[in-house]
Parts: structure tokens; sequence; C-alpha cells
């Protein structure tokens, strides 16, 4: 359970890549001589990242490996603020983003998974991890999920989240309410 105050605190929410948006896998290929890395990522946790923009929470991803695929991924996300660093150094990044829109670092969240996550996760408001995380990152988390990083983790916080704000049913809501055919058109 997240504190409700806390939570109602947060305006920004942290991810990172591999071991929390993905499984950790990483498959590495080419095709033509052209190197490829693909990695799998989950559609509730698409979807949990659309709640919270839809709730006016900021989603930013903090990745110490440079891939296409996140790009790729962030875009398809609407998430405007995506920091790639092949060194992990991802403290610098984060401080830039939360400078860039305003934020305090106890207005965020950060979840992670393993030591390159450590800086941001000591230093936010709300730092969580996810249910595979290395034992001492879970040792310095306020909360730890039940799910795995690539498996609904992001989707479980998002709606932990909204939930402790008391804002999961307006805007889940919202979201049906858009995809669905008014009762007339369906001859009620």
């Amino acid at each position: 359970m997240i504190d409700p105050m806390l939570a109602r605190a947060i305006r920004l929410v942290g991810l990172d890549v591999d071991g929390v948006l993905t499984d950790g896998g990483i498959y590495l290929g080419a095709s033509g001589g052209t190197a490829m890395e693909l990695k799998r990522y989950d559609i509730q946790d698409g979807l949990g990242i659309h709640l919270l923009q839809r709730a006016g929470i900021r989603v930013v991803i903090i990745t110490g490996r440079v891939s296409e695929s996140v790009r790729l991924r962030a875009v398809e996300l609407g998430i405007e603020d995506v920091a790639q660093d092949s060194q992990a150094q991802k403290l610098p990044a984060f401080l830039t983003m939360l400078d860039r829109h305003g934020i305090a670092p106890s207005e965020a969240a950060f979840l992670g998974d393993d030591f390159p996550d450590m800086a941001v996760l000591k230093l936010v408001g709300l730092p969580v991890a996810v249910a595979n995380a290395v034992p001492e990152v879970s040792a310095v988390c306020a909360h730890t999920l039940t799910r795995r990083g690539g498996a609904g983790a992001v989707r479980e916080f998002a709606e932990l989240l909204m939930k402790a704000r008391g804002e999961w049913a307006t805007v889940t809501d919202g979201y049906v309410a858009e995809r669905s055919l008014p009762l007339a058109e369906l001859g009620g």
C-alpha cells in the first residue's frame, strides 16, 4: 500500500528499461549484416503508462543501455523524456529532467531493479523495486511490487499509485468511455 499523501505528491514517474519495462532479456542478432537488438515489452505496462499520463503524471525513461527499441517504445507511448546512457550514469539525466519540469525529487517516483538504479532510487520521494530486483535495491525502496519487470510491474505500480491518490476509477472509467459506443448506437 502506498501512503495516500505521498501518492498525491508524485508528479513524475521514472522507469528503468531492462528488468523493469522488460524482463531483462536482450535478443541480439543481425539482418543483412546490420546488428539488431530486440526487447519484449508488456502491453499492460503500456496501458498503465497511458493511464498515469491521463492522470497528469509525467513519465520518463532512463536506461543504462542505448537501444533503438527503447526510442521506438517511448515514441509509441508518447514519452518525451528519454535518457539512454551507455555508461549507466542515470542520476545526472534524471536531475536534468526534474529541473526541466520544475519537479522536486520528493515529487518523483522511480521503478528500478539493479545497481545502476540505486542513485536515483535513493533520491526520489517514492523509490519502488520490481519483484525481480536485487536484494540491495529492494532494501532501499519504500515499496516492492509483486510483479516482475516485463510482466506487468509498471501496470501494478500505476494502479497502486492511482488508487492511493483516489483517481483509479475516474481515469479508467474515462478511458473505457472514450472507447465505447453510446448505447443509442448499439440499439439500446
